[in-house]
């Protein structure tokens, strides 16, 4: 989908990392350039890193405006991960150099905007401007969870990025969450309360042997 006219400013809006169990939440706007067409645009999932990494590169070079945002674990547990990917989608859009006159958000979810919003179900594969923002979000949170990994290279963030896959369980159950966990999603927080009472008893055996 294009813009009507050039002077009618459209951006797309999605998010990345919704399911994960640990790091930020992503999200991304763009404002396709009628003038300037970009190919291969599609749903994120559906595409390799090579072509989401190959296409992010020129988005950025041929849209007329794209933002990117987050919001951090610290929100998502205080605010719950709707609400946070609904912030970070919030802050992409007021990340723009101007204001849009419509926004178009992939899924039934409005933020709350500045301008008027349009939601769709199934966005990110049939509007160009959502696949577009879906690549931004996406290509941007693989590489924080890279970064992350860095940090904190015993869970395997390069691998699956924090979703919860079963290296992922079974990285929680031997060393516990770390910081950039969810700690309100169940599986972290029963990790979580069960790592907290190891440790519990262990100081409580230390303390019987001295």
């Amino acid at each position: 989908m294009k813009c009507e006219s050039d002077s009618f400013l459209t951006c797309g809006v999605d998010e990345a990392g919704r399911g994960p169990l640990a790091g930020p939440v992503f999200a991304a706007c763009v404002v396709l350039d009628n003038n300037r067409a970009i190919t291969g645009l599609a749903d994120s999932k559906k595409l390799s890193e090579k072509k989401r990494t190959e296409l992010a590169i020129e988005i950025k070079q041929r849209a007329k405006a794209w933002a990117i945002a987050f919001a951090s674990v610290a929100e998502i547990d205080t605010l719950n991960i709707l609400q946070a990917s609904l912030l970070a989608m919030k802050r992409a859009v007021e990340s723009l150099p101007f204001t849009p006159h419509l926004a178009l958000i992939d899924g039934n979810q409005n933020p709350q905007l500045i301008c008027p919003v349009r939601t769709i179900i199934h966005g990110d594969s049939l509007i160009d401007s959502i696949s577009a923002a879906s690549i931004l979000a996406k290509t941007a949170r693989d590489a924080e969870m890279m970064r992350l990994h860095q940090l904190f290279p015993c869970y395997g963030f390069d691998r699956h990025k924090g979703y919860p896959t079963q290296t992922h369980f079974l990285k929680l159950k031997q060393h516990g969450p770390c910081e950039v966990h969810r700690k309100s999603f169940k599986p972290v927080k029963a990790c979580f309360s069960e790592h907290r009472k190891k440790s519990s008893r262990q100081t409580e055996l230390d303390g019987f042997y001295r």
